[in-house]
């Protein structure tokens, strides 16, 4: 895959993955609410889910994939009830200036991880995304070497996509200062990851 081919890609991927949706809006409200860790351990999450695909698609399992519709749907609703229960409990929460919050625990940052990777998987525009791009990037064909490159232009761009929701984020996170505000935005973030639960099981 020549140099051109792999931008193109990657301008594509980048529109994709940059648009406003479930996955970054989590990430955002991820980061206020609970710090850097969980929105990074959330937006790994997603990558990982991504990278699956690409390999489905690799050994042509897309259309597979795709198909797969009792299992795609048990993991989509699954991540996205999380998503709606984890909203409640930060709607509920009482109002801690994030200097003392505490920061997930692993198990906490397990469970965030995961819930981007079953969520990603249950996204039946994923596959979709796949079958419509790669055959018009890397022909017919998809050997080892093409998937190589096209696993670092993944990561390269989400690396830039989800560390800018990040760092943004945690900026806003610098200005909660008292209790009101800090409940206000435990609010919001709230009301964002529970539309973003509602978002997916709505997806179709």
């Amino acid at each position: 895959m020549d140099l051109a081919t792999s931008l193109a890609f990657a301008a594509a991927f980048f529109v994709f993955a940059a648009s406003p949706g479930p996955d970054n809006m989590t990430i955002v409200a991820r980061t206020i609410s609970n710090g850097a860790a969980s929105g990074i351990a959330y937006g790994a999450g997603t990558v990982v889910g991504i990278l699956i695909f690409l390999i489905l698609a690799a050994f042509g399992l897309s259309i597979v994939a795709a198909k797969m519709a009792i299992v795609m749907t048990v993991l989509r609703y699954g991540g996205a009830a999380y998503l709606v229960w984890t909203g409640i409990r930060l709607w509920m929460a009482a109002p801690v200036i994030p200097e003392l919050q505490p920061i997930s625990g692993r198990r906490g940052l397990l469970m965030i991880f995961a819930t981007g990777i079953a969520l990603n998987l249950g996204n039946p525009k994923m596959p979709l995304f796949y079958i419509a791009l790669l055959p018009s990037v890397v022909g017919a064909s998809l050997d080892a070497g093409h998937l190589g490159v096209l696993m670092m232009v993944i990561v390269a761009v989400e690396v830039v996509v989800i560390g800018g929701h990040v760092v943004l984020a945690g900026r806003a996170r610098s200005l909660l200062r008292t209790p009101r505000i800090v409940r206000r935005v435990n609010r919001a973030a709230g009301g964002v990851m529970i539309g973003a639960g509602v978002a997916v099981v709505a997806a179709r």
